[in-house]
C-alpha cells in the first residue's frame, strides 16, 4: 500500500496526503498515534516491520514519508529535536582530522556543536561567508568534508547562492547540507539546487503551534540515509509517536501558513523601515534587501522572519523588547504567535563577541517571527514598543 500519487505542483495536497493512506484497520483519516515501545514478534525472526520504538515506529514513519513527499526526497529521518538532527548529520559524514566549512551567520547552537563538542574529537570547524563565491572556493582548497549553510541566515537572514555553493562544494568532494528550516519545502527546494541533505527543525514552521520540538534530515541519496539511520538508531535519537503525531497535524496547514507569514511579515517590514530609530530593515522580499534578486530565484516567498535593527543599541532593542505587549519574547520562531527574540542575548549568546561582530549581530539587532495574527495587531504592537523605546 503507498500513499496518494499527488503532482508535483498541488504542494496542499501533497501536505495533507502526501506518503499518508487511511489506517487499513479502522479507515481513520489521521495516523493513529502508536503510543508503545514494544511490538509483538509473530514467530522468531518474523515481524510486521517493527520491533522497538528506538528503531521505527508506526506513527513516525508516518511523518517520514510525509517530509519525504514534500521535500521530494526518500523518507526522512526524524529526531527528537532539530539538534539531534544536526549531531546524526555530523556523526554520519565527519571522522577524526575531517574539516567543516559552515556559514559564517547561522544558529549559535550549530557552531556550538561543531566547535565545542566535536572539536574534541577532532572535527576542525572554519566559518566562512558562503555567500561570497570567492571566500568559499578558497576556503575549499583545504581538503573539507561537509559544507553547512543556512539561507536565509539566522538572524541576519543573509542569503546564500544555493546552487553556485553546492557547485564549488561537489567540485571539491565535500557533501552539502543546507538547513532549510527558515523557509521550509513549501518555499525554498534546496536539494533541486543541487544540496546532498536538508536540516529541518521542526519544531519551528512546520509544526508551527509551539507544541513539539523535533527535527529532520532529507536526502535523495540512499547510501546516505542508511548510514544516516544507523547513527539515529544507534545513538537513540528519534522522534517520539505523540510529538510525531502532532507534528503531521502542523504540516496539513504548512502550505496555507507559510502563505500568511509571508505576506504578513513583507507589510511588517515595509512599514518597518518607515518607522524613525529603526536604523536599517531585513527582509528578502523588500526592494531595499541587498539579494533580493538572489531570493527571488531561489525562493518562492520571503518567509516569516523580518530582522531590524534600532538606534541606541542593545540598551533601545531591550527596551523595545521589554515593551511588547501581543508579541511574546521569546527564544523560538515559526509558529502561529508572534514571537520576538534579542539574539545577542539569547539564540546567539554562545558566539563570542568576535563571532557576532563578524557575523553582524549588534546589540541592536531584534529578529521578529511573524505569527498568523492580522498585520495591524502586530504593527499597533510594534508601534506601542519602539514608542516606548525612543522615549526612553
Amino acid at each position: 500500500m503507498s500513499g496518494f500519487d499527488v503532482s508535483r505542483s498541488h504542494l496542499c495536497a501533497r501536505a495533507i496526503h502526501g506518503g499518508l493512506w487511511p489506517d487499513p484497520a479502522t479507515g481513520a483519516i489521521l495516523t493513529p498515534i502508536y503510543q508503545t515501545t514494544t511490538f509483538r514478534h509473530e514467530a522468531v525472526g518474523v515481524h510486521k516491520g517493527y520491533t522497538y520504538t528506538r528503531s521505527a515506529n508506526p506513527t513516525v514513519a508516518a511523518l517520514e514519508r510525509n517530509l519525504g513527499a514534500l521535500e521530494e526526497a526518500l523518507p526522512a529521518a526524524s529526531f527528537a529535536t532539530g539538534m539531534a538532527a544536526l549531531a546524526a548529520l555530523f556523526l554520519a559524514t565527519l571522522e577524526h582530522g575531517d574539516r567543516v566549512v559552515v556559514s559564517d551567520v547561522i544558529y549559535g547552537g550549530t557552531v556550538r556543536l561543531l566547535r565545542r563538542v566535536l572539536g574534541a574529537f577532532g572535527v576542525v570547524t572554519e566559518a566562512v561567508n558562503t555567500a561570497d563565491a570567492d571566500e568559499l572556493r578558497e576556503a575549499l582548497r583545504a581538503r573539507t568534508r561537509l559544507v553547512v549553510i543556512e539561507s536565509p541566515a539566522n538572524p541576519t537572514l543573509k542569503l546564500t547562492d544555493l546552487a553556485l555553493a553546492a557547485s564549488l562544494a561537489h567540485e571539491a568532494g565535500a557533501v552539502v547540507a543546507v538547513d532549510n528550516t527558515v523557509l521550509t519545502p513549501v518555499l525554498q527546494s534546496p536539494l533541486d539546487l543541487g544540496a546532498d541533505v536538508v536540516v529541518h527543525s521542526t519544531t519551528k514552521y512546520i509544526e508551527g503551534h509551539n507544541a513539539t520540538v523535533g527535527g529532520a534530515l532529507l536526502t535523495r541519496d540512499e547510501k546516505l540515509l542508511e548510514r544516516i539511520r544507523f547513527v539515529q538508531n544507534a545513538v537513540g535519537f528519534p522522534q517520539a509517536p505523540f510529538e510525531a503525531w502532532l507534528t503531521l497535524r502542523g504540516i496539513k496547514t504548512l502550505p496555507l501558513r507559510m502563505a500568511r507569514h509571508s505576506a504578513t511579515a513583507l507589510m511588517v517590514a515595509q512599514w518597518l523601515e518607515r518607522q524613525p530609530g529603526v536604523r536599517r530593515v531585513a527582509y528578502p522580499f523588500l526592494d531595499s534587501f541587498p539579494q533580493r534578486d538572489l531570493a527571488l530565484r531561489q525562493q518562492r516567498a520571503g518567509g516569516g522572519l523580518v530582522t531590524f535593527e534600532l538606534d541606541g543599541g542593545e540598551a533601545t532593542g531591550i527596551r523595545l523588547l521589554n515593551s511588547v505587549r501581543l508579541c511574546a519574547l521569546a527564544e523560538n520562531l515559526g509558529a502561529v504567535e508572534t514571537l520576538v527574540t534579542h539574539p545577542v542575548t539569547m539564540t546567539h549568546a554562545s558566539l563570542t563577541p568576535e563571532e557576532r561582530e563578524a557575523a553582524g549581530i549588534g546589540g541592536g539587532l531584534v529578529r521578529l517571527s511573524v505569527g498568523l495574527e492580522e498585520p495591524e495587531a502586530i504593527i499597533e504592537d510594534l508601534d506601542q514598543a519602539l514608542r516606548a523605546a525612543v522615549r526612553a
